[in-house]
């Protein structure tokens, strides 16, 4: 096996980022930031099972909120194997790794364990010779958390990696950073990663990025090249968190919530939310998003292959679409009623939001005053709730009471996903019963 900047092993080739070849060299601290599309979660997990092929270790994939093992690293590591050729013979391997439930493990004794730092800390402290963990998303990974690693990741040589897109400059392993980098630089590896690094950076992600250039610099900036957040005091949204309650859904039965903006040369969206009731809780469950889709992209976009025959529409994108929706109603942007024709010519349930004076700050104070959940598939749900800004004078740099038009398509479609239950809310604050008419503001 070599670590150049290509790594040669049993099976195929993996080329890595030249960046990373530090990361075979021995440091206590392995750090690893930027912007999205950078490689920095796939590198780290090709260099994780070239390690524990090698000899036996035992690694452990952490994050601070892990409530079930669909929001860890497993099924990114598992990936990596298979494409190494090691995993368990029925994915074409030669059996060396076997994967469980819960746990990954190889024939020399090496072990890959996934936690969450917040829910399992017991669990953590508890876990005995670890050589590796490494912190998944460490921008969201609190102090605590961190204190709680330094006595308990003590094996002799034993080392702590983190991965993260920088968000603040408060944020704990933020701060870790920059302490390392100054005062034990012998000890730490700081590996900045954009996607200007990642040989492989997809031509999806790569729309996305140039329509964040063209339309939002700040948004742009700190995305794709890693900056922190801008004035994060005239950020909208503060109440949400990411987490996947795709269990809750199904123990309850909730009926999904589709909301859709449309978009030319903006992103086209749908959002899956859902809230229930006696519960100030939504939660974004999935998301569909393209910037520059045409119209006859659009069911396709949402609603992946049709396997009627003969097909409603093509797929040529190989779209996966978002589960169920063709079973519930969307509720859309109405701007434009000849898509809404087009799409309920091919069989979507779909009705246009209704207008009316102010909704729009109605419907944002309603997202504020609810517990927002956003599972971690919906990455543009995410960057919105995270951007999303009232307007700075640009002589006076003060906050003004009036929201910006940007970063919001995904906002947008929630507020007409979710009108009916606001109205509803409302109408059972005044005293009134019934479900009320929809009514939805401009988008």
């Amino acid at each position: 096996m070599t670590t150049t900047g290509t790594i040669k092993t049993p099976g195929p080739n993996l080329r890595m980022a030249g960046k990373l070849r530090p990361l075979f060299k021995p440091y206590r601290y392995k750090i690893l930031y930027g912007g999205r599309g950078s490689g920095k979660s796939h590198g780290i997990a090709i260099a994780l099972v070239l390690a524990a092929g090698e000899r036996k270790m035992r690694i452990l994939c952490a994050r601070e909120v892990q409530k079930s093992i669909a929001t860890s690293s497993k099924q990114l590591i598992q990936d990596k194997i298979i494409e190494l050729g090691w995993g368990p013979q029925e994915t074409g391997g030669n059996g060396f790794f076997s994967f469980t439930d819960r746990v990954i493990r190889g024939q020399n004794g090496s072990e890959f364990l996934f936690m969450g730092l917040k829910t399992n800390p017991d669990s953590v402290k508890s876990t005995e010779g670890i050589d590796i963990v490494w912190l998944e998303e460490a921008n969201k990974v609190s102090q605590r958390s961190i204190d709680l690693l330094g006595p308990t990741i003590r094996k002799p040589g034993s080392e702590i990696w983190a991965s993260y897109n920088p968000e603040l400059a408060s944020d704990p392993i933020h701060r870790l950073r920059e302490d390392l980098a100054r005062d034990r630089p012998d000890e730490a590896l700081t590996v900045e990663m954009n996607w200007r690094d990642n040989p492989f950076f997809p031509d999806e992600l790569r729309n996305d990025m140039e329509w964040d250039k063209s339309r939002d610099l700040d948004k742009y900036m700190h995305i794709w090249e890693g900056g922190l957040i801008a004035r994060s005091e005239a950020k909208v949204f503060s109440n949400w968190v990411e987490d996947d309650l795709d269990d809750k859904v199904r123990a309850s039965g909730a009926r999904p919530l589709f909301g859709a903006d449309w978009g030319t040369r903006d992103p086209t969206v749908l959002v899956e939310c859902y809230a229930w009731p006696g519960e100030r809780l939504i939660y974004f469950r999935n998301e569909a998003y393209k910037v520059g889709a045409s119209i006859d992209e659009y069911p396709s976009l949402f609603a992946g292959s049709d396997y009627r025959e003969p097909p409603r529409w093509e797929n040529p994108f190989q779209h996966p679409g978002v589960d169920n929706v063709m079973m519930n109603q969307i509720v859309a942007d109405s701007s434009r009623p000849d898509t809404i024709t087009y799409m309920k010519d091919r069989g979507f349930s779909i009705v246009g939001a209704a207008r009316g004076a102010n909704s729009i700050e109605e419907g944002v104070e309603f997202l504020k005053s609810y517990d927002i959940v956003i599972h971690p598939r919906c990455k543009h749900v995410r960057d919105e709730f995270q951007l999303y800004s009232y307007k700075v004078d640009k002589q006076t740099e003060e906050i003004l009471p009036e929201l910006a038009d940007k970063d919001n398509h995904t906002i947008d479609a929630a507020r007409y996903a979710l009108e009916s239950t606001r109205r509803a809310a409302v109408a059972r604050k005044r005293g009134f019963g019934g479900e009320p008419t929809l009514f939805v503001g401009d988008g």
